[in-house]
């Protein structure tokens, strides 16, 4: 067969979800169970979230600049204080410049990848060759003959966009015969269908990877035989109560002002200012926005962005401060390369794991499993991903072998609720709406659901008569499929389940 291949894909930019911790691989390749006795390889798909990053926007860093401005007005910086507006400003200059002058990232500014995420989807993909050597030359030695597809597909957002460009660089450098393999499927068409469609690029798939925020000019769907309509009506449903209700936007706005969330932040600020300069934050005198306008050049001077704020990022309590002093915290790691700050200064230990914990609190009631009498309306708009993970499967088992292998490059929007519907051990328990999310009581951690290149793969093996077992990894971890599946295990493994049973068992019919 004659594999067909369409042109890369352009970057479409768009804000995104709070910063993640880095990726590191949970487990070593070393280690995986090999598969039963008589089956090899004949297929992997991966869903990845992109890369390690900048900030998202001008957003944290100003905030907290403005706030440490006024404390240098008023003459109320602590030692650590006065260091901690240089540092922000490091920030700062590194993200309105982040990705000039870098092979790969084609429009420089917040949000991009850093050079941490670049590498994290570059190792991931010479780890996945790693996995499976012969699988892999396997593919690349039948381009002349009989070729197999690598299809790749994105949300179309630059950043994930970015990213599969890179992870297809690491496989053509691993395994320089797979380049002719890899396909850019055209974007699902026409859409909107109101009569004015707008074309997106080959390789882009905003159902599949950006299904939490479906808009009516790029995405309308009105036909309800349409395939595309079930989820395109529940992103609308999902983006209604994200937005508008009342339970939800309690629990997140609650989370700062508690006596905790107050008492940890009011530890922070004093470390920084003087007390009486956090007691103005606390009984409201104080306030701080992102309002204001800055500019940085380029050292070719060729570049030169200038960015307002957009006052929508607010500190309106020490629990708000502490909170996006966290968001500070956790990017640096990501850009040591670029701004080469180390915020453990101005965040200990015990302060970093409590607004970890209202960082993952956020997520758990709007992308995670969320409150009980909710049902599943922050992971029911995932079933699409998970169909098509099991679509694909569905092929090989019918003895379609046209595709080698699909990726699919996404976010963290994507990543958790696709685990939750996946229902990972430990990623799906909601809690009633009269209790709480604490760490104490549920296994919701962000930087297992979603650290920074988050990953879900699946490899498929097949023996002499075609009959299919399936090994999941998440993070490159082996990882069991839900509770509910432990039947399906393939007899005598750890880590591999009999396809048949696995897909019964998720209620997926074949199509």
């Amino acid at each position: 067969m004659t594999s067909r291949r369409w042109s890369r894909p352009r970057r479409l930019r768009t804000a995104t979800t709070r910063p993640r911790r880095p990726y590191r691989p949970q487990q070593d390749v070393s280690t995986y169970e090999a598969a039963p006795a008589g089956f090899s390889p004949v297929y992997t798909e991966v869903v990845a979230r992109h890369g390690s990053r900048g900030l998202s926007g001008l957003k944290y860093d100003l905030a907290v600049y403005n706030m440490w401005k006024k404390a240098q007005d008023d003459g109320a910086l602590t030692p650590l204080g006065e260091k901690l507006g240089p540092d922000v400003l490091k920030i700062m200059k590194a993200n309105f410049l982040l990705g000039y002058g870098v092979s790969g990232i084609s429009t420089p500014g917040y949000g991009n990848e850093t050079q941490v995420g670049i590498n994290e989807h570059t190792q991931l993909a010479a780890r996945l060759v790693q996995r499976l050597p012969a699988y892999w030359k396997q593919i690349g030695d039948s381009a002349g003959s009989a070729p197999r597809q690598i299809v790749t597909v994105t949300s179309g957002v630059d950043r994930a966009v970015d990213s599969g460009n890179f992870f297809v660089q690491s496989l053509k450098t691993a395994q320089p015969a797979l380049a002719p393999l890899l396909t850019y499927p055209p974007a699902p068409a026409p859409y909107p269908d109101n009569g004015s469609p707008t074309a997106k690029p080959d390789g882009t798939n905003r159902f599949l990877l950006y299904f939490h925020k479906l808009v009516k000019a790029l995405d309308l769907v009105t036909n309800t035989a349409d395939p595309m309509y079930a989820t395109y009506q529940v992103s609308q449903a999902y983006q209604d109560y994200k937005a508008n209700d009342a339970d939800l936007l309690a629990k997140q706005s609650g989370l700062t002002v508690t006596p905790e969330a107050t008492a940890a932040g009011r530890l922070l600020l004093e470390r920084l200012f003087a007390k009486s300069f956090v007691d103005k934050i606390a009984n409201g005198t104080y306030s701080f926005a992102n309002a204001g306008t800055f500019s940085y050049t380029s050292e070719d001077g060729k570049f030169a962005p200038s960015l307002s704020g957009d006052g929508k990022t607010s500190i309106k309590s020490p629990g708000d401060a502490g909170a996006l002093l966290y968001e500070l915290y956790v990017i640096a790691p990501a850009m040591r390369s670029e701004a080469g700050v180390d915020f453990t200064a101005y965040m200990p230990a015990a302060q970093a794991k409590f607004f970890a914990a209202l960082n993952d609190g956020s997520d758990f009631y709007d992308k995670g499993p969320g409150m009980t009498e909710k049902g599943d309306i922050t992971s029911r708009m995932a079933q699409i991903l998970v169909d098509d993970m099991f679509n694909e499967v569905d092929a090989i088992a019918r003895g379609d072998r046209s595709h080698a292998a699909k990726l699919r490059f996404t976010h963290a929007e994507i990543m958790m609720p696709f685990a939750v519907r996946m229902g990972l051990k430990g990623v799906d328990q909601s809690v009633p709406k009269a209790s709480g999310f604490s760490y104490d009581s549920n296994a919701w951690r962000g930087e297992y659901v979603s650290p920074m290149a988050a990953n879900m793969q699946w490899d498929v093996f097949a023996d002499g008569g075609g009959k299919l077992v399936v090994r999941m990894l998440y993070n490159e971890k082996e990882t069991d499929f839900k509770a509910a599946c432990d039947s399906a295990k393939a007899l005598g493994t750890a880590h591999f389940y009999d396809y048949t049973a696995l897909k019964s068992c998720y209620g997926h019919v074949a199509k």
